[in-house]
């Protein structure tokens, strides 16, 4: 089963969300289905973690919580299927800033009522920048799902077939048909604000800053811009399969690593001057890993066997 990609996502827009996709089988993957649309299987998040709790008698199972400028993302991790990530969780001292990918995971205590969290595949200290960068980048994503929201609710029927004809992706095309269907009409000042609070945690440069100002307006030249960027993605998923990627981030490791191996901001900063953007490195690495081509033998650092 092809790996699912890691969404950038706030956590006030995730713990918004009660609709999930199931999977009909061990193939077929699950989804969480927020209010704007996003099909999440995995996600990526860059926040504060304030606290690891063990939450087993035996120290085994672990709960964490990670803050970002909207709100506080819950993860569950037991040594049993993530020891590496419940280990390197209980290995950082709190407060401090951490990315972390993982899985979509939903508990419904009764129906109706649905509860979302994450089951940390990675986890790894990192600074304010990443952080900043990270939220910069999510709210550019957190505009386009607006973008394509606001099209989706003038329409007499929202389908998926018009919203791809005006430039949106499959994926997204479905969760907002999906989304609209479950959710209603969605509250979109809401999410507007979101973007705009969580940009008063950074101070990024006006090329930066996606204009805000005009809720019902939207910069053509904003969306030109991710559209642009999409398209450049894709054709980069197009050119280069996984295994290629992989072969280029394993030989960008071996051409840095000293003896002691190499930092894994080094290896993702090579990686990207190769047209590879951040999620796609750290989803290689991770494989590179499951596959025993390299391992980690200080938390941070990689080097290959």
């Amino acid at each position: 089963m092809k790996r699912q990609p890691a969404r950038r996502i706030f956590a006030g827009e995730y713990n918004d969300s009660t609709v999930e996709i199931k999977g009909s089988g061990e193939k077929t993957p699950s989804y969480v289905v927020t209010p704007l649309g996003s099909k999440v299987n995995r996600l990526f998040a860059i926040g504060v973690l304030t606290d690891v709790e063990n939450v087993s008698e035996d120290g085994e199972f672990v709960r964490a919580h990670i803050s970002d400028p909207t709100g506080v993302f819950t993860l569950y991790s037991g040594r049993q299927y993530q020891q590496i990530a419940t280990d390197q969780l209980l290995n950082i001292e709190v407060p401090a800033f951490v990315a972390v990918i993982g899985k979509a995971r939903t508990y419904e205590p009764e129906e109706g009522a649905l509860y979302v969290s994450i089951r940390p595949e990675r986890v790894r200290e990192v600074n304010a920048e990443a952080r900043d960068r990270w939220i910069i980048e999510t709210c550019m994503q957190t505009k386009h799902r607006i973008e394509a929201v606001i099209e989706a609710m003038k329409m007499n029927q929202s389908n998926e077939y018009d919203l791809r004809k005006l430039g949106y992706s499959k994926d997204l095309s479905e969760g907002i048909v999906v989304a609209l269907k479950n959710y209603g009409d969605v509250d979109i000042s809401k999410y507007l604000a979101l973007v705009r609070e969580s940009l008063q945690y950074t101070v990024p440069s006006k090329e930066t800053i996606p204009d805000i100002e005009k809720e019902e307006k939207i910069e053509l030249k904003e969306q030109k811009k991710i559209k642009k960027e999409e398209k450049k993605e894709k054709e980069v998923e197009k050119t280069e399969d996984s295994e290629e990627i992989e072969n280029i981030v394993l030989e960008t490791i071996k051409e840095v690593e000293g003896e002691d191996g190499a930092a894994w901001d080094l290896i993702v900063e090579k990686c990207k001057k190769n047209n590879l953007d951040e999620n796609t490195i750290e989803e290689a690495l991770t494989s590179l890993m499951d596959k025993g081509f390299i391992f980690e033998p200080v938390l941070g650092t990689i080097k290959t066997t």
